[in-house]
């Protein structure tokens, strides 16, 4: 496990409020939220640095990290008004830590890259 923030998280070594977790996958909420729910997916065992490091033997946990936000969001009752997802990849994309995460955004009108909207 790397030692970013989130590996701390996952070896629970600093506190975060977690919502989900399953085998592969956690998440926890953002603890600097850009709409009312943000929560961060994380993959436990495999910290990829970014979207761009990703390879083809990736694709099921990629394709994990996906259905674990939307797991969440259905239990939440987040799909009746619709929620985003939303991975950066790099610094100019706003990635500020390097192990791969799923943003879930929503609970507010989103408008364009994540901002509250309209």
């Amino acid at each position: 496990m790397t030692d970013t923030i989130f590996g701390k998280i996952i070896r629970r070594e600093i506190p975060a409020t977690i919502v989900y977790e399953d085998e592969d996958i956690l998440g926890f909420k953002d603890i600097a939220p850009q709409a009312p729910v943000h929560v961060l997916f994380v993959p436990k065992h495999e910290p990829i640095r970014t979207l761009d490091d990703a390879r083809p033997e990736h694709a099921q946990l990629l394709g994990r990290l996906m259905l674990a936000a939307a797991e969440y969001a259905r239990r939440q009752g987040l799909e009746r008004d619709g929620y985003r997802v939303v991975m950066n990849c790099r610094d100019h994309a706003g990635q500020t830590v390097f192990h791969i995460h799923l943003h879930l955004l929503a609970g507010a009108p989103l408008g364009h890259f994540g901002v509250p909207g309209r």
